[in-house]
């Protein structure tokens, strides 16, 4: 009886697979590829150990957060600030208020630093983002939501007696500063030009006629 032969195909897994056809012999195992993993070691004085070294030297202790959220509005703006300990730094929307426009309403903004000097907002920081409403609108959102977060600062983490007095302050000069307008433009309505105006309405021509 003659031999069989046997015909065996083996694809391994490399990119370029290859096809071994072996006529009468038996099947050899396929071998496997040996990957060799390399460890790579950091000498003294590389740049990754002088990187780490200068993250974690002369690195203060981070202590708890120390943060408030609040909101200013005005109509339709509305501006959120969040306020933490910090080296007085006041910006909105990632700009310093010198900067905000309309430059004839600055003056507005810097209402609450004005009043209630410098030193109060020299250890925090006041990020304020706005967005909605008009130019004039978003300048008392903004006003509004910095003096309502000097005031939850204060109330939060430092003492009641030196909010109260902030609180004081800002409410005998303007109440606005930490208390929303209600006020809201009226619609307008049907037979005048606004909401309260009428259009003009003469009876002379239907008196003549009568007259007549």
């Amino acid at each position: 009886m003659p031999p069989v032969q046997t015909v065996m195909v083996v694809v391994d897994w490399f990119p370029t697979a290859f096809l071994s056809i072996n006529f009468g012999k038996k099947p050899q195992p396929s071998v496997k590829p040996v990957i060799q993993e390399k460890q790579y070691s950091f000498r003294p004085g590389s740049v990754h150990q002088i990187f780490e070294e200068l993250t974690t030297i002369n690195m203060p202790a981070k202590g708890p957060l120390q943060s408030v959220q609040v909101f200013g509005r005005k109509k339709t703006a509305t501006a959120v600030a969040h306020c933490k300990r910090g080296n007085g730094l006041i910006k909105v929307n990632g700009r310093p208020l010198e900067m905000v426009e309309p430059a004839t309403l600055q003056y507005k903004l810097l209402e609450p630093v004005l009043l209630l000097g410098k030193e109060r907002f020299a250890g925090v920081d006041i990020r304020v983002r706005v967005k909605g409403g008009g130019h004039v609108a978003q300048i008392y959102a903004i006003r509004q939501a910095i003096s309502k977060a000097l005031v939850a600062y204060y109330q939060k983490y430092v003492d009641e007696a030196s909010k109260k007095e902030i609180k004081d302050i800002l409410i005998q000069y303007d109440r606005t500063l930490l208390v929303a307008d209600p006020r809201r433009c009226e619609s307008k309505k049907f037979g005048g030009p606004g909401a309260r105006a009428r259009y003009q309405k003469s009876y002379h021509q239907n008196l003549s006629l009568s007259l007549h």
